[in-house]
């Protein structure tokens, strides 16, 4: 047991580094799998509107929108990936990596 508790705090270290780099990938993973569904009831939204503003709404939610989620809503996902013990830290973060390509497959984006 402590040899596998010793492994897995060097994943952990290896990782630690990074924290800020990986929070920052895991919303984005989520947004490219998932940001057509929010594209699309944005467009069921804005549908009746004119072209022009549609296409300033279009913009001001992928360029801005998705942008501003991305750099305030990392910080949080960080936090969240502290409050795991440091011992499984590295291999939740693996699994939420491999979770995330598993549900890319399951919307046929693999």
């Amino acid at each position: 047991m402590a040899f596998l508790n010793q492994i897995l705090g060097q994943l952990t270290g290896l990782i630690q580094p990074y924290l800020s780099e990986i929070s920052l990938t895991i919303l984005a993973t989520v947004l490219v799998v998932y940001g057509d569904v929010i594209n699309k009831h944005i467009k069921r939204m804005i549908s009746p509107y004119h072209f022009i503003i549609r296409t300033i709404v279009f913009v001001l939610v992928c360029a801005f929108g998705y942008g501003v989620l991305l750099v305030f809503a990392s910080p949080y996902v960080k936090q969240l990936i502290q409050f795991i013990p440091y011992v499984y830290r590295g291999i939740v973060v693996i699994s939420i990596f491999l979770l995330l390509g598993y549900l890319a497959e399951h919307r046929r984006y693999i």
